[in-house]
């Protein structure tokens, strides 16, 4: 399943307000906000890819007081626990 983890940079004073709107999306597995260069941490999971970069693109970067996003996507397979 298409995965991706987003940073996002926000207004000052901003975090709470994105975070509630971020978590109201379907597509958003976990919602935090962190400290360092990144104001807050979004995992994003969708049942395709298109639908993944539409989220993220449409949903999560035109939130409003959101700066600046970076998007990683989870390359799948890779690194994913062994079932027993």
């Amino acid at each position: 399943m298409p995965t991706a983890y987003v940073l996002i940079n926000c207004d000052l004073g901003s975090e709470e307000e994105i975070i509630r709107e971020i978590k109201k999306l379907p597509e958003a597995v976990e919602v935090s906000g962190v400290y360092g260069v990144y104001d807050i941490i979004a995992k994003i999971r969708s049942d395709s890819m298109d639908k993944l970069r539409e989220t993220i693109t449409w949903h999560v970067r035109r939130i409003d007081k959101v700066r600046s996003t970076l998007t990683m996507i989870v390359i799948e397979g890779q690194g994913e626990q062994k079932k027993k």
